[in-house]
């Protein structure tokens, strides 16, 4: 096994009930084994998603603070990127696959790295295969 980027669906999935699957915790046990690559953004969107779960009474700060808890164990890098390149890199990138900045970040990380991208989002997942980078799950 090795590496791969994780971006923030997949990783929620692992949160909330009504989105996880067999293969979504298939990828949770992954994750334990080999390294997690994700880029800066990552913690900003998973907190934000948390609070807005919580405001959405889809989960609890209970069970926001037991994830938050279970991320920690997981070996995470937090891949940076050049704040320069945003304008450089991943502008283009997301105009050429009509993607958000903060999706783009994902896809040139998988791509820069040679890493398969776990992701539940269809249009992320759709861009990756693309430009010929493998899609978990």
């Amino acid at each position: 096994m090795t590496a791969f980027v994780l971006d923030a669906t997949l990783t929620l999935a692992w949160h909330f009930f009504d989105e996880k699957s067999p293969e979504t915790e298939a990828l949770a046990e992954r994750a334990f084994e080999d390294s997690v690559v994700v880029p800066g953004h990552w913690y900003l969107e998973i907190a934000n998603s948390l609070i807005s779960g919580e405001r959405r009474k889809r989960t609890t700060t209970d069970l926001s603070a037991r994830f938050v808890e279970w991320l920690d164990e997981l070996p995470i890098e937090i891949d940076t990127l050049e704040d320069r390149a945003i304008f450089s890199l991943i502008m283009p990138l997301a105009r050429a696959h009509r993607l958000s900045v903060y999706d783009s970040l994902y896809l040139e990380l998988a791509e820069r790295r040679g890493l398969a991208l776990a992701t539940l989002d269809a249009e992320l997942a759709t861009a990756a295969k693309a430009i010929g980078l493998e899609t978990l799950p």
